[in-house]
């Protein structure tokens, strides 16, 4: 894994054998959901296999959608915390800093991550990211956020996805991961919206099937040419401080250091 994870593999938590496979699937981090994948009859069943997966703790970092807060969510909540394989909380459809206050307040340590999946979501982007310490990012429901809007596709969406990326930014926290592609077998439009999402920002992706986490880790992934481009930059920097040219006319400065620090901490070891 980088030094950032890139996929994020969700399971229902109704299947705990798909919740096995998807242990070991590679993924660096696995969400099991108890919202939207699991029917109303099989959330009482969802939540106590998953506290029980729980009592261990996993090969890789689990974390568990909840459902939205009151009533089943406020169950899910009690199960889970405390559980030693619990690594955090994804609250859905969360539309203001107080819901995450709340959550807070009910769990000692777990860290925290907002779903916004709402125009009102997305309105509070800031405030819900700067709501609490341990919310570690923030990120969208894409479909819900689709049917909220009423837009016809993905594109309709860019505003609000630059919206999510700004505030996790001034927020101080990690670039936002991207929603999920539905179509588990269109593989070249998952890699064409993971390569839009890099360019508006994000890092990473959830993923509903493992055959799309290699697709997510290639679009995300630094390739050799911004590996060399990077280590160029890093190199002439080290030999002299500030604003300088490079023998290829590229311009560098202090921001384009920090980004080419970045490109490496995600690097694989060649």
């Amino acid at each position: 894994m980088t030094a950032y994870p890139l996929t994020w593999l969700y399971a229902p938590g109704d299947r705990p054998h798909v919740v096995a496979k998807a242990l070991t699937s590679g993924a660096d981090v696995v969400v099991i959901d108890l919202e939207d994948a699991v029917p109303p009859d099989r959330k009482a069943y969802a939540r106590a296999a998953t506290a029980e997966l729980l009592t261990d703790r996993p090969p890789v970092p689990v974390h568990v959608r909840v459902n939205a807060p009151g009533g089943w969510g406020e169950q899910d909540i009690a199960a889970l915390v405390g559980t030693p394989g619990l690594s955090g909380l994804r609250l859905p459809k969360v539309t203001s800093a107080a819901e995450i206050v709340h959550v807070a307040r009910r769990t000692a340590r777990t860290d925290l991550y907002a779903l916004l999946e709402t125009a009102l979501g997305v309105e509070q982007a800031y405030a819900v990211a700067t709501a609490h310490p341990r919310l570690r990012g923030i990120s969208l429901g894409e479909a819900d956020l689709c049917a909220d809007l009423g837009v016809r596709d993905g594109t309709g969406l860019d505003w609000s996805r630059s919206r999510v990326v700004v505030a996790a930014r001034a927020a101080g926290l990690p670039p936002p991961a991207q929603s999920v592609h539905p179509d588990i077998h269109d593989q070249e439009g998952l890699a064409a919206s993971c390569a839009h999402g890099r360019a508006l920002g994000f890092l990473g992706r959830a993923a509903i099937h493992p055959r799309q986490l290699p697709v997510i880790e290639r679009a995300y992934l630094p390739d050799e040419k911004e590996i060399e481009q990077a280590e160029t930059v890093l190199k002439a920097a080290a030999v002299e401080q500030g604003a300088q040219a490079l023998p290829d006319g590229r311009f560098i400065d202090a921001a384009m250091v920090t980004a080419a620090r970045r490109t490496l901490s995600m690097a694989r070891p060649r």
